[in-house]
């Protein structure tokens, strides 16, 4: 019986490793990108918006949101998919004095769960570090968990008013590091943007040529 045994628990596999997290390119966005911004705002749905701007915007109301951004003084960061949709945004919006920040972020429903509002929130906190800044504000509604878990979890004071819900976090000053991470990180960013351009390309080239059934 002992033998019998001790051959099922050689047998039994090892417990794997953790995985580790997989890197999700970040891309700058700019007054080019205007339209992009425009149209991923504007899909999302009545939940989303109210998450995003803590009530349920109109499309009137987001583009006026829109074309007011100072691109100039604030960051814009998103997320692309294969096909080049815009899945995902953060905006982080400096003081004039430059040394606090506020943070707002969108994932597009059918790509939540994939941690991207975590991704855009850690390269804003880096990108508010280089620019000086001492502290970033996030603004939450009471039932976006996700969010509110994400900004607990970096040891920002979190305060409850009413249906919102305010963080503030202090940030730590930049580093060298924290400079070098951002350049490789946005130049590796432009290249993956490059390659799913690229690739988008051959496949709408490749689907012109192959005739499609019944023509």
């Amino acid at each position: 019986m002992s033998d019998h045994t001790d051959l099922l628990d050689a047998a039994a596999p090892s417990p794997r490793p953790p995985r580790a997290p997989r890197w999700l390119p970040v891309r700058n966005l700019g007054q080019r990108h205007q339209r992009r911004v425009l149209e991923h705002l504007q899909c999302l749905g009545d939940e989303d918006r109210h998450l995003r701007f803590g009530h349920v915007a109109t499309d009137e109301q987001i583009a006026h949101y829109v074309q007011h951004i100072n691109h100039t003084r604030d960051k814009l960061f998103g997320i692309f998919d294969t096909r080049l949709q815009l899945v995902a945004m953060a905006h982080l919006a400096f003081a004039e004095n430059g040394q606090s920040t506020e943070f707002g972020v969108s994932v597009l429903a059918h790509q939540r769960g994939r941690g991207f509002g975590a991704r855009l929130f850690e390269h804003a906190v880096v990108h508010g570090r280089n620019r000086g800044a001492q502290s970033m504000t996030i603004h939450l509604a009471r039932e976006n968990q996700s969010m509110l878990a994400i900004v607990k979890k970096s040891g920002a004071r979190v305060r409850f008013e009413g249906a919102d819900v305010v963080a503030d976090l202090a940030l730590p000053e930049d580093t060298l590091g924290t400079h070098l991470g951002a350049l490789l990180e946005t130049q590796a960013a432009e290249w993956d943007y490059r390659l799913k351009t690229e690739a988008l390309r051959l496949d709408r080239f490749w689907h012109g040529l192959v005739p499609r059934a019944g023509r």
